[in-house]
């Protein structure tokens, strides 16, 4: 009793804190607000270190920090630049370039980290709209979204699939084949929302194609990246373990007569592996006070109630402490019940696309409107609602259906 008198305090003022990205009057974000509430449970004895380290899920850590040296490899090399070029290159009218940034973000998030993907597109985005005078607004929010519902489809998209991937051990392929359908139709989603959402900017016109963002590509880096790159997904489809598959990669990328090691590391989003750290040694101490039985009594009903009740609660969830924590609680629950798969890939597709509802709803919303922020392109929560509700609850609800017959 003791032990969960500690506890439970604790957790909850964590979470308060990660739900609100601060603390009144205190210069903290939510890596060292999770960071702060695992010390806490350790110093207090509530976690000895030896069950705090093992907390730690290795598995998710390492393909978090494997593919973020990945990304920060095709960054230097270029190559998100080229793709920039590319789309446009393609593109022949408004609603043709809304499609191929759609695509292009929801392909490349569901190979990489979506926060990568949107914090490299962003500027390129803008560039496109603002060279060919267009309202940047619309193509911004399609970029996001795409990203997020892209992301839905693979393990490599987001940090709560590879949380989610290491905990359920369903292979890169099935969780593939799982979500892949639904990824796609919600792009389609995205297109047509964004479209009869902004009207005017996609009234029939023809776009400059020869005002075209140069690509500057670091050709030697860009072929070795996108060599092992290959070798990485045939390794995924043949079954080898993803966080090794990506870390072999990830180290032979390292081996290099060219990049300075600082480039790379500097690359790296360092607060983000330090907010999953802490918050498996939070999310520990409930198993470990023995809160989590008291949670699975009172969650069970809805959690094994079928997809749609899980998806309410996981979209509520979601949109009051984030995905990533909202995952963590569900994570010890889950080995529990009688179909723990559908139940991971509820958790996948539901706290995914539950970051495109609000403005704050993800961590990729934030970069993509602060990156625009910083470049005098103002995309308020309001204006964000007006196409990111019905795309989530469009979305949500083919989700929820494919789930539902799967």
């Amino acid at each position: 009793m003791i032990v969960q008198a500690l506890t439970l305090p604790v957790v909850v003022l964590t979470y308060i804190g990660i739900a609100i990205g601060k603390y009144p009057k205190l210069r903290m974000n939510r890596a060292t607000i999770a960071l702060a509430g695992a010390a806490t449970l350790i110093v207090a004895g509530v976690m000895p270190l030896e069950r705090a380290t093992a907390a730690l899920d290795a598995d998710t850590l390492i393909l978090l920090f494997a593919m973020m040296i990945i990304n920060a490899h095709l960054k230097l090399a270029g190559f998100f630049g080229w793709v920039g070029a590319l789309v446009l290159r393609f593109a022949r009218s408004p609603r043709a370039l809304l499609a191929w940034i759609i695509m292009a973000s929801g392909i490349l998030s569901a190979l990489f980290l979506n926060d990568t993907v949107v914090l490299v597109l962003t500027p390129l985005v803008l560039e496109i709209a603002l060279t060919q005078k267009r309202d940047p607004i619309p193509y911004l929010i399609g970029l996001v979204t795409a990203a997020n519902i892209g992301s839905t489809a693979t393990i490599t998209g987001n940090p709560q699939n590879a949380l989610i991937g290491m905990s359920s051990h369903i292979s890169f392929v099935s969780f593939l084949a799982s979500l892949a359908p639904v990824s796609i139709a919600g792009l389609v989603i995205a297109w047509a929302v964004v479209i009869r959402a902004y009207r005017a900017e996609f009234a029939d016109a023809r776009l400059d194609r020869q005002l075209s963002p140069a690509a500057r590509l670091y050709t030697p880096l860009l072929y070795k990246t996108l060599a092992l790159l290959a070798v990485m997904l045939l390794a995924f489809l043949a079954g080898m373990p993803v966080p090794l598959a990506s870390l072999g990669v990830a180290a032979a990328l390292l081996v290099t007569r060219r990049i300075k090691p600082e480039r790379i590391l500097s690359q790296l989003d360092w607060p983000l592996l330090i907010f999953f750290s802490g918050l498996f040694v939070v999310t520990g101490a409930l198993s470990v006070s023995g809160l989590t039985e008291d949670l699975f009594a009172l969650a069970s009903p809805l959690i094994d109630a079928g997809v749609l009740p899980l998806t309410i609660v996981t979209v509520v969830l979601s949109n009051l402490v984030s995905n990533v924590p909202a995952v963590m609680l569900f994570r010890p629950l889950v080995a529990h019940l009688a179909d723990p798969a559908r139940v991971w890939l509820t958790l996948a597709m539901a706290s995914t696309l539950a970051g495109n509802l609000t403005l704050i709803g993800s961590v990729a919303n934030l970069i993509v409107a602060e990156s625009a922020r910083s470049r005098g392109v103002e995309l308020s929560f309001r204006e964000y609602l007006r196409a990111g509700v019905p795309i989530t609850l469009l979305t949500l609800a083919v989700g929820v259906l494919w789930l539902t017959v799967l």
